[in-house]
């Protein structure tokens, strides 16, 4: 089976004929000799990729939520339709900048890596993974709320601006909400993983194909299960920017709503525990 979380092609990953470190730890060579050698290799390696990766999904995640619902934005009250469309099409981008900067299993989610991990047993991917992917999002965020600077005093809601960077419930119910988040995100790594696998093609998808289908599973999901808890699906793509929004001075932000934060992290963790066992016995 081809995984690897978001990947177009390459080895194997989640499967009995590799490890997903394989995959998910390979570090492409450094070209060149001396100076130019360590420059190559800092700036193309599986941290940076990932790093860069969640950066780019989430400024342009993150962004098309500011710009439908920020006041004065052109793409102000665009609806449902244009959040889960440019989500689809950050994830799109976030895995393919992710993957020409090291990272050829390009997770970007820790929900993702830990499916692997708990797949092979492996946990020693984690930390390197999981700051790699909070710390982008975390820049993504800051980044887009210097590009909508002016429209922050122009919106006078502040669970709006809050709505920019993060997720919150529909309707409030703790436990519904946890499982509506380790729901979506345990479709997020068992359909990623039947995209890779050989069932559906002995090669795996063709170069470049599989980020589409990704992203299309990615609409996919915020369409027919985001109506609830705004389908974080990521603990880094919630939990990132909610700290940028706590950290950085926005005027009349409001609180972080800290209270509901655990629930996108601990339901996304959980659903990438469990789909990372069911891949386990089952390998697609």
């Amino acid at each position: 089976m081809r995984f690897g979380g978001y990947r177009s092609s390459g080895g194997q990953c989640l499967s009995s004929a590799s490890s997903p470190e394989d995959c998910l730890l390979h570090v492409p060579p450094a070209v060149g000799s001396g100076a130019a050698q360590g420059r190559e290799a800092a700036m193309h390696s599986v941290w940076f990729g990932e790093f860069i990766g969640t950066l780019v999904l989430v400024l342009l995640g993150d962004g098309v939520c500011a710009g439908v619902t920020l006041r004065k934005s052109y793409a102000a009250d665009a609806g449902w339709m244009a959040i889960t469309t440019g989500w689809a099409l950050a994830v799109l981008c976030g895995v393919v900048v992710a993957q020409a900067f090291g990272s050829p299993g390009t997770n970007l989610n820790p929900a993702i890596t830990l499916a692997a991990a708990v797949s092979s047993g492996d946990y020693s991917i984690l930390a390197l993974y999981w700051s790699a992917q909070l710390l982008g999002a975390f820049c993504g965020a800051s980044i887009m709320a210097l590009h909508y600077a002016p429209h922050w005093r122009v919106t006078p809601d502040p669970a709006v601006k809050l709505g920019c960077f993060c997720t919150n419930a529909a309707v409030r119910s703790p436990l519904a909400n946890l499982f509506s988040e380790a729901v979506g995100a345990a479709m997020l790594v068992v359909v990623a993983a039947s995209i890779y696998s050989r069932g559906v093609a002995i090669g795996g998808p063709a170069g470049g194909v599989g980020p589409w289908l990704v992203g299309s599973l990615v609409w996919g999901i915020g369409l027919s299960l985001g109506g609830t808890t705004g389908y974080a699906i990521n603990p880094a793509r919630d939990l990132g920017p909610r700290l940028a929004h706590a950290v950085w001075p926005i005027p009349g932000k409001g609180g972080s709503n800290w209270r509901y934060a655990p629930i996108p992290v601990l339901g996304d963790l959980i659903g990438g525990a469990l789909a990372g066992l069911f891949l386990h016995f089952a390998r697609p």
